[in-house]
């Protein structure tokens, strides 16, 4: 499956929308990535995953530990597939931490996945979480990268697909001075009960 067979698959799925977005980074763009309605659909979400296992199988890891809420469903698929474990962070008072009873031995080795990079501040919020708790990271993978080469970590970096999309900083957004409504389809602000 190429670069293209799969953002057919983001289409297809109305998964790949066009619009006037906040992303979870406060950028606006007229693009957004739901792989949420891509991961609806496990026979789907395994073909495409799949792919991506092809290029990480090599690492060394125990877990997986994914930023909630995109990364959740994208990092269970990974691990069933790698046979590895698999947990997630969530942000508690705008901090990104373990909860649920989950843990991580010292020096445990953790992938951390994300569906989609636009700036990498919950991939790095992640990361913090799993080195407060003595996780060892090796590496970080993504479905989609939308950063165009902005998002920068200190671990190596294996987004599955690279798409280019405009982003905007509020101030400066074409989209706005247009009048074109703002949509906010993403978690970062979802409260914790």
């Amino acid at each position: 499956m190429d670069k293209n067979e799969i953002l057919e698959i983001y289409k297809k799925h109305n998964a790949l929308l066009k619009g006037h977005f906040l992303l979870s980074s406060g950028l606006h763009s007229d693009t957004y990535l739901q792989s949420a309605l891509v991961m609806q659909y496990p026979v789907i979400a395994e073909e495409i995953i799949n792919e991506l296992v092809k290029e990480i199988y090599h690492l060394k890891f125990t877990t997986i530990v994914s930023p909630a809420i995109g990364g959740i469903r994208f990092g269970y698929e990974l691990a069933r597939l790698l046979k590895k474990r698999a947990i997630f962070t969530e942000r508690v008072d705008g901090t990104m931490t373990l909860r649920r009873g989950f843990t991580i031995d010292s020096d445990e080795k953790i992938l951390i996945a994300e569906d989609v990079v636009t700036t990498g501040k919950s991939t790095k919020e992640c990361i913090e979480a799993v080195k407060k708790h003595g996780g060892n990271v090796v590496a970080i993978t993504s479905l989609i990268d939308r950063s165009n080469g902005q998002a920068k970590f200190e671990y190596p970096f294996f987004p599955l697909l690279t798409v280019n999309v405009k982003t905007y900083a509020p101030n400066e957004c074409p989209l706005c001075k247009k009048g074109i409504p703002l949509e906010k389809p993403g978690s970062r602000f979802i409260k914790n009960s």
